[in-house]
């Protein structure tokens, strides 16, 4: 797209840009381009009567438009692969690895790739509110929200979004928003594949949580992985946000290139060294964003302001509270505010969720626990832990999750179709741990498990849903493999065990 000026959306009309894939983030992205003018043709490898029905309703809305001028929208279904003749840019979904001969087309072409993020972003106006940007293997929806929380008590008109399930596209253009509002500042959830195809993104500050193998098949090798989440810190403005915990991230602050007078902010569950935040007597300071970093430091909240309705919070979600604050600071919000935000957060489903007492043992779902890195952090959290795990491995070996976890067991009751790789796991680290072998990958194999963890469960323990594997082979999604667990805890309560 010779001369085109990212400012400047009108450049769209009469261009010819190719959406690969019908989804979440496709369809939005090619209704925004039509809207603009744009030639649009959407390329999905599914034939199926969903995407059918999704291009037909896709390609009805774009005709009603025609009249007006707006572009217009073809869908090309059962070919993926194949770049269409003509086209100028190409908008990517998220899920569409860096290999497909579509790519490869286009860059053989000349034709350049954007992901739906860059896209947004080349949609923003001169005026647009600036981003406050997460990533991270672990940890990523939770913070967000919780920035956002803490952003809209300090007085701030913002939102999340981003991978979180709200589409920048919509967003930048003001879909859903009533006419004439706007945003001071976004809290805008990344993942890996979409800071991928976002090369021009620039962060008012962001934050990388962590780092673990994840994902490796899409990007490759944990190299790859690692240098697609250092993407967020560049061109940052005021503060890269990284963990003292995990030196990987700090690694990433130090190989970016950004504004002068950018700041490297760490977080730490431990006391705070300069430009830090972290923890000290069970209170959130601040030793970043203080005048004196060297000899003061601010009282940002208690851990108890971030605690669920029962329980002590999770060790990783007082990082993630951290993290959001530090974020937050980087942004001028004054110290009272980060506390009444983290009071007002409430998580989102399955994510380390006290679901009920029974028999005085205690149920908690962390169904989003889908690889070992999340599922480590889940167990750290619990004393004696009844663990329910097991579903699709996606590749990763268990060995040091279980090394790590081995002393908090009091016994493990196994679902799902790579169950037998954590069963080896602990046969070789926690050889004394009682484990349950459901060999079923039904639905209803859910039920049986939380009566075999409470069989095996005395008072006081944790039976602990964090499965430390993708749900798919089982269940839609993880929040249907959460809400099966809680059924059945809902059951086991009505029968007075």
């Amino acid at each position: 797209m010779t001369g085109y000026d990212p400012r400047a959306p009108q450049d769209f009309a009469g261009r010819h840009v190719t959406v690969a894939g019908l989804g979440v983030s496709g369809v939005p992205a090619a209704r925004a381009l039509a809207g603009l003018g744009a030639r649009v043709t959407v390329v999905n490898g599914s034939d199926g009567e969903r995407e059918r029905a999704q291009a037909a309703e896709l390609e009805q809305w774009a005709a009603a438009r025609s009249a007006s001028g707006e572009g217009g929208v073809t869908v090309r279904l059962g070919d993926g692969e194949t770049l269409p003749e003509g086209t100028d840019v190409v908008v990517t979904s998220p899920g569409w690895k860096p290999t497909s001969p579509l790519f490869l087309a286009a860059a053989e072409a000349g034709v350049p790739v954007w992901g739906d993020v860059e896209l947004a972003w080349r949609l923003r106006g001169p005026d647009a509110a600036p981003w406050l940007a997460v990533t991270g293997t672990n940890g990523k929806t939770t913070t967000v929200r919780m920035l956002a929380s803490i952003l809209a008590a300090a007085g701030l008109r913002t939102a999340a979004v981003g991978n979180i399930g709200v589409p920048l596209v919509d967003v930048v253009l003001g879909e859903g928003r009533a006419e004439g509002t706007t945003y001071d500042v976004l809290a805008v959830e990344l993942s890996s594949y979409q800071l991928h195809w976002a090369p021009s993104v620039r962060a008012h500050s962001a934050a990388v949580l962590n780092l673990a193998p994840d994902h490796l098949d899409w990007h490759g090798s944990m190299t790859a992985y690692a240098a697609d989440k250092g993407r967020i810190y560049e061109g940052n403005t005021v503060a890269c946000v990284y963990n003292v915990a995990d030196p990987a991230t700090e690694d990433l602050v130090r190989a970016a290139d950004v504004e002068e007078g950018c700041r490297a902010i760490g977080f730490t569950l431990g006391t705070p060294g300069p430009s830090q935040v972290g923890v000290v007597d069970g209170i959130l300071v601040d030793r970043a964003f203080v005048e004196n970093r060297q000899q003061q430091a601010q009282e940002l909240a208690e851990i108890a302001d971030i605690a669920p309705a029962s329980g002590k919070p999770a060790p990783h979600n007082v990082a993630n509270a951290l993290a959001a604050a530090a974020l937050a600071r980087a942004f001028g919000v004054p110290a009272a505010a980060v506390r009444d935000g983290l009071r007002s957060f409430h998580p989102d489903p399955h994510r380390i969720q006290h679901i009920a007492d029974v028999a005085g043992v205690s149920y908690v779902d962390d169904s989003k626990a889908t690889n070992t890195h999340a599922a480590e952090a889940s167990l750290a959290a619990y004393e004696n832990i009844v663990w329910v795990a097991g579903g699709l491995a996606k590749g990763a070996t268990f060995d040091e999750l279980v090394r790590t976890a081995a002393g908090r067991l009091r016994a493990v009751v196994l679902i799902g179709a790579d169950r037998a790789l954590i069963r080896e796991a602990l046969g070789r680290h926690a050889p004394d741990v009682p484990v349950v072998d459901l060999d079923r990958t039904d639905t209803g194999a859910m039920s049986e498990a939380v009566r075999e963890a409470a069989r095996l469960a005395e008072a006081g323990d944790t039976v602990l849903l964090a499965p430390a594997c993708a749900s798919m082979d089982m269940f839609v999604n993880y929040n249907k493999r959460g809400e099966a667990f809680a059924d059945a805890v809902g059951e086991l309560a009505a029968a007075g065990h």
